[in-house]
């Protein structure tokens, strides 16, 4: 018998509470391929916590994956000595709201005081509910951009940004040793509410977190006496509580709400993948940008902590890549700050590894030092924690992932979409106020810095042979580095797991954490590879420069062939 027929014959032989989860298990019966799939392993706490399809079994999200992950986490947070208080939310998906309540009983049960969310909430107001209540935790029930099958559980420290690998591993080993249907702590959710273990958080935080961000804002007023006709779309998700909001709070009223995606629906009917990163994504937002004559589309994934923009050129709209935008935003929070002469001494701005390289040069053109880190918002959100350690908080600028990801208060130690949406709407309306659209500015900025062209590839790896695979990438890529690729020599190759860097025959130190990225330098630019910590993927980015746009996109669309076939 497997390791998944034995687990399976455990959960079977249990006394199931939940009576679909009873029903899949009965359906399975005799289905070794599912069976296997579904219990194969333990769904395990990794990059922050964690995400999977919902249903029966060990490897998958449901109510007894979720406690256990709580006990998990209520235990490490009474034996590490923190406040014992955590804050919990939740987004639009399904079983969402079921998650928290469950998660808000095994906290309660084990003597930490829960403060939630009596409604849905955008991912980074959790992280600031954190810092503003004073825990020692939180936890936020999402699947991020997901599609509708998935949901997961994100933990957060008590400085607000999501958990450090350290201690994740140390979550994860506690969740091991626990019988999620034996060894876990649960209250009643009501009974705790009335004497007070668990406790709603208030109107007023969210008000507070609302003028938080209203207080990014660099040039007042400019929304209202430029304005610039919006398109918004919260994709079913919890934005719309919140960015409608948040732009009339700037001035910036002339908006639209796209009405199939403005409630709330965990199904994403509109679209497959409510990942705003992806163009299809954005179709139907578009479509009502066309009807209205539209200048601007703002699109808000589920949680609420990625947002994606396209603007109108001629007669079409044009969609910014994440990397894009976030250059957009950093030249414009730069091209302020300066002109109005306040730029912090040793200001810093922050992106990860695999985003632009182009947000360096922009940056360093005010006089700003740039930083690169690792992929995860924790990474930008320690760099920050650093600055204030320093007394130096005022000197973090901007902070972006090439993900859809930006972030300039440091209220917020995550990528936060509401941010995101205000600073697009101001570089917007600026730039109008000049006479240019964000993608004038762009080729601009293209003319002083040189032209550049970043893409990826996501290539996807399903149940326990896809993990194998993507362990054989990695391997063969580590082991076997390529010479040159596409008539480009390598003159530098990285390996962040061993922490080497070669280059033209020298070797040196990263002088980073370990992680498991691999990284190519060639005349032209960069290949950076990385297996994703929260989906079954291997995730490349491609970044190149080149005399014209054309010029670069096609050599990096040559150089993403050639690894695509090589990882295939």
């Amino acid at each position: 018998m497997t390791k998944a027929e034995k687990e399976y014959g455990r959960w079977c032989a249990a006394s199931i509470e939940d009576s679909a989860l009873k029903e899949e298990l009965e359906n399975i019966k005799g289905n070794a391929q599912e069976i296997n799939d579904r219990f194969y392993r333990e769904l395990e706490f990794g990059t922050a916590g964690l995400r999977g399809i919902m249903g029966a079994g060990s490897n998958r999200m449901n109510i007894y994956t979720v406690r256990g992950a709580s006990q998990a986490l209520a235990q490490y947070l009474l034996e590490s000595g923190v406040e014992k208080k955590i804050a919990i939310a939740y987004d639009s998906r399904n079983n969402s709201e079921l998650f928290a309540k469950e998660t808000a009983r095994v906290f309660a049960a084990n003597g930490i005081k829960v403060f939630i969310f009596d409604e849905l909430a955008p991912t980074p107001i959790l992280s600031y509910a954190v810092r503003e209540l004073g825990c020692g935790s939180g936890v936020v029930i999402t699947a991020s951009h997901n599609p509708a099958a998935y949901n997961g559980y994100k933990a957060y420290g008590a400085d607000g940004s999501q958990i450090t690998p350290e201690v994740g591993k140390r979550v994860c080993d506690i969740m091991m040793g626990i019988d999620v249907f034996s060894e876990v702590k649960i209250a009643d959710f009501e009974s705790a509410l009335e004497d007070g273990r668990i406790e709603y958080i208030s109107e007023e935080l969210k008000e507070k977190y609302l003028e938080a961000v209203k207080g990014i804002s660099l040039s007042e007023g400019i929304c209202k006496k430029y304005p610039v006709k919006t398109v918004y779309t919260s994709l079913c998700g919890t934005g719309i509580r919140y960015v409608p909001k948040m732009l009339r709070a700037i001035g910036a009223e002339d908006f639209f709400i796209v009405p199939e995606q403005e409630e709330p629906n965990g199904d994403f009917p509109t679209c497959e993948f409510p990942n705003p990163e992806l163009n299809e994504t954005l179709e139907l937002g578009i479509k009502y940008c066309k009807e209205s004559g539209a200048e601007l589309l703002l699109a808000t994934d589920p949680d609420c902590d990625r947002v994606s923009v396209a603007y109108k050129e001629g007669e079409d709209y044009r969609i910014l890549t994440g990397n894009e935008l976030g250059v957009l935003i950093a030249d414009y929070i730069c091209r302020i700050r300066s002109e109005r002469g306040d730029m912090p001494k040793d200001a810093v701005a922050v992106r990860s590894i695999v985003s632009s390289p182009l947000a360096d040069l922009v940056a360093e053109g005010y006089g700003v030092k740039s930083v690169g880190v690792y992929t995860g918002f924790r990474f930008i959100a320690e760099v920050i924690r650093e600055l204030e350690a320093e007394g130096k908080e005022e000197s973090f600028l901007f902070g972006f992932e090439e993900s859809c990801g930006y972030l300039s208060g440091s209220f917020v130690r995550d990528k936060d979409g509401v941010q995101g949406c205000l600073l697009a709407s101001e570089t917007a309306s600026y730039w109008k106020s000049r006479g240019l659209t964000l993608g004038d500015r762009l080729s601009e900025i293209y003319k002083k810095y040189g032209y550049r062209f970043d893409c990826q590839s996501n290539l996807y790896f399903d149940g326990e042979s896809g993990m194998e695979k993507m362990k054989a990438i990695m391997k063969e890529l580590r082991e076997n580095a390529p010479e040159e690729v596409c008539g480009y020599k390598i003159s530098e190759r990285t390996d962040y797991l061993s922490g080497k860097r070669v280059k033209d025959g020298a070797e040196s130190s990263t002088g980073m954490p370990a992680a498991n990225v691999l990284e190519y330098k060639f005349e032209r630019g960069s290949v950076i590879v990385r297996p994703s910590g929260t989906e079954p993927k291997v995730k490349a980015y491609y970044s190149v420069s080149g005399t014209t746009l054309n010029d670069a996109e096609s050599t990096a669309k040559e150089i993403k062939k050639y690894f695509e076939e090589k990882m295939a």
